[in-house]
């Protein structure tokens, strides 16, 4: 049996501004996805996925028909079926760029994540590169020819410490970022109890009127660069309110604290697509209460969360 891991993620800068070449922020979380393949009758791919409390949640067999991948599952509810559409895309892109892999071969396939996959930490993307991995392919196509996105996921899910990732005229460009804050004892993130679809939320970017997006990748790219060095946490939190303020205008959405929080003492910062997954709160253990309150128990403390 053959097993490959990646990491989980959350991009702490450069949302929406990093399709357009933003210098970004992003780190891997403790929390992750295994995929594990033997070689099984060939043709033929029975896959399971395996949530963290080792249940499954999505199981088909397909066929190898010449690239196609043919669900032969029945009585499937709407939701499996979507799974399914969009695994059967999945393994198609990733047939085109290794035929050979496939050849008169056939697989069993299990995934496992160590999340609950409605928290937005990369189902996909852990997905996607694990997949990349095993069939040695560029997990940046794969994700281009399904999912979609910047692909700085696709770079946080292989490496071990925080990145700055940017999209360049020569592709993406990802580093190690020495992003270490002595403050992470004040961040902590909590989970809005709604997952974001990032289609849905790139869609919204794209329709902005140019105006409001004008001069945004070099503010943004100024202020991850700032946030990195920053050694404070009044510093901290003055970037990242720089940084919900411009992206507000440029979606043209209201900064969270604004819509759900106005009253909380510390800063709160959007990640990811706004209006889903999580927030980056500032505060103390204490201030952890106030979330709780309000009916939002999902909360990770930083280094419980990230590597």
């Amino acid at each position: 049996m053959q097993e490959f891991k990646s990491n989980g993620k959350l991009l702490i800068t450069g949302e929406y501004a990093v399709l357009d070449g933003a210098k970004s922020l992003a780190v891997p979380t403790i929390k992750g996805q295994n995929l594990e393949v033997s070689e099984t009758d060939p043709n033929l791919i029975s896959w399971k996925s395996v949530d963290e409390n080792n249940q499954v949640w999505f199981k088909s067999e397909f066929k190898i028909d010449n690239g196609a991948f043919i669900d032969l599952s029945i009585d499937q509810d709407p939701e499996t079926k979507e799974i399914s559409k969009r695994l059967q895309q999945l393994l198609k892109s990733a047939y085109n760029s290794n035929p050979e892999a496939f050849s008169n071969k056939g697989f069993s396939i299990t995934t496992r994540q160590n999340f609950n996959r409605k928290l937005g930490l990369g189902t996909s993307s852990t997905l996607v590169n694990n997949l990349a991995q095993w069939l040695n392919i560029d997990p940046y196509k794969l994700l281009e020819e399904s999912f979609g996105g910047s692909g700085y996921d696709i770079a946080v899910a292989g490496s071990d410490l925080p990145i700055t990732y940017q999209i360049t005229k020569n592709g993406p460009a990802a580093y190690t970022a020495d992003f270490d804050p002595p403050f992470k004892d004040k961040l902590f993130f909590v989970y809005l109890n709604r997952k974001q679809n990032s289609r849905e939320a790139i869609a919204h970017y794209r329709n902005q009127p140019k105006e409001n997006i004008k001069g945004l990748v070099e503010k943004i790219s100024r202020i991850t660069e700032q946030i990195i060095r920053s050694e404070s946490l009044e510093e901290f939190r003055m970037l990242l309110k720089a940084h919900e303020t411009l992206i507000s205008k440029a979606i043209d959405l209201p900064r969270i604290k604004t819509e759900l929080f106005p009253d909380y003492p510390g800063l709160i910062k959007s990640l990811g697509g706004w209006g889903g997954d999580f927030i980056l709160a500032t505060g103390e253990e204490k201030d952890k209460d106030y979330f709780r309150s309000k009916g939002y128990d999902t909360i990770f403390s930083y280094s419980d969360l990230i590597k």
